[in-house]
C-alpha cells in the first residue's frame, strides 16, 4: 500500500489499481476488514480518474465481436452488444486493461418490450443488471450501431450498480456483502457507490463475529444475459 500511494502521487492508476487488488487479496485472507476498508480508498480514486479520463476522450463505440491478439484500444467509451454477452465483458475489460487504456465498458441485452435496452454485468455466479432508454439526440433515437455519449455511459453505470447494491442481502452477516460488493466491483469498476458501501460493510463485518458455517450459494445464473 505504501508502493500504490506513491503510484497514487505519480498518478500511475493503473499500477495503483493493480497493487490494491493485490493487497485486498491478501487482507481478505486473514480477514482484516479494517485494512480492507482502508485499502478501496485508494482504488476508488483510480478508478474515478480512469473513469474521467475514458469519459473525456470522447470517443464511444458499439462491439458485437470479442478482441483480436494484439489489438489496440484507444480510451473511451465501449458498449457490448448481441452477439456478445455480459460474461464476455471481463475478456474485453483484461485486454483493454493489460494495455492501460482508460475505458468504461458496458454490455446491453436486445431491447425488451417496453423499447428500454436492458444493461447487465456479471459476477462469477450472479448477474444484475437495469433497462435504461436506449440513447437520443434531439429525441431521436441514434442508430443501432452508433455509440452513446458518455452521459448516457455513466447513467447506465449509476443505474446498473444501483441494481446491484439492491441485491446485497440485509439478511447475511456482513462478511458474505463484502465478498458479492466485492466480485460486483470488479464487473463494474466504474461505480463509486459501491465502493463507499464495501468500506461501510467492511467496518460492520470487523465487529461482527465470524459465520459458524461456510457460504452455500445457489445454482449459478443466467450469465449469458439473454
Amino acid at each position: 500500500m505504501e508502493s500504490a500511494s506513491q503510484a497514487l502521487e505519480a498518478t500511475s492508476y493503473f499500477e495503483v489499481e493493480r497493487l490494491c487488488i493485490q493487497a485486498m487479496g491478501l487482507a481478505r485472507r486473514v480477514s482484516d476488514f479494517d485494512r480492507m476498508a482502508r485499502i478501496v480508498l485508494p482504488l476508488q480514486e483510480a478508478r474515478r480518474q480512469r473513469r474521467h479520463m475514458a469519459l473525456d476522450a470522447g470517443f464511444s463505440i458499439v462491439v458485437t465481436e470479442l478482441p483480436e491478439r494484439g489489438q489496440v484500444f484507444q480510451p473511451g467509451c465501449y458498449l457490448l452488444k448481441p452477439p456478445l454477452i455480459a460474461a464476455d465483458a471481463r475478456m474485453f475489460r483484461e485486454a483493454i486493461f493489460e494495455q492501460n487504456v482508460p475505458a468504461v465498458i458496458l454490455t446491453r441485452e436486445p431491447r425488451t418490450s417496453s423499447g428500454r435496452w436492458p444493461v447487465v454485468a456479471v459476477t462469477s455466479d450472479r448477474s444484475f443488471r437495469a433497462q435504461i432508454e436506449p440513447p437520443k439526440v434531439d429525441g431521436i433515437e441514434l442508430a443501432d450501431d452508433v455509440g452513446p455519449d458518455a452521459g448516457w455511459f455513466m447513467r447506465a453505470v449509476e443505474m446498473v450498480g444501483d441494481a446491484g447494491i439492491a441485491k446485497l442481502k440485509p439478511s447475511d452477516p456482513a462478511v458474505f456483502r463484502v465478498d458479492d460488493l466485492w466480485e460486483m466491483m470488479q464487473a463494474l469498476p466504474e461505480h463509486e457507490k459501491m465502493a463507499q458501501r464495501f468500506a461501510e460493510e467492511c467496518r460492520l463485518a470487523k465487529t461482527e463475529p465470524k459465520p459458524d458455517k461456510l457460504r452455500r450459494r445457489g445454482l449459478f445464473e443466467d450469465l449469458g444475459g439473454f
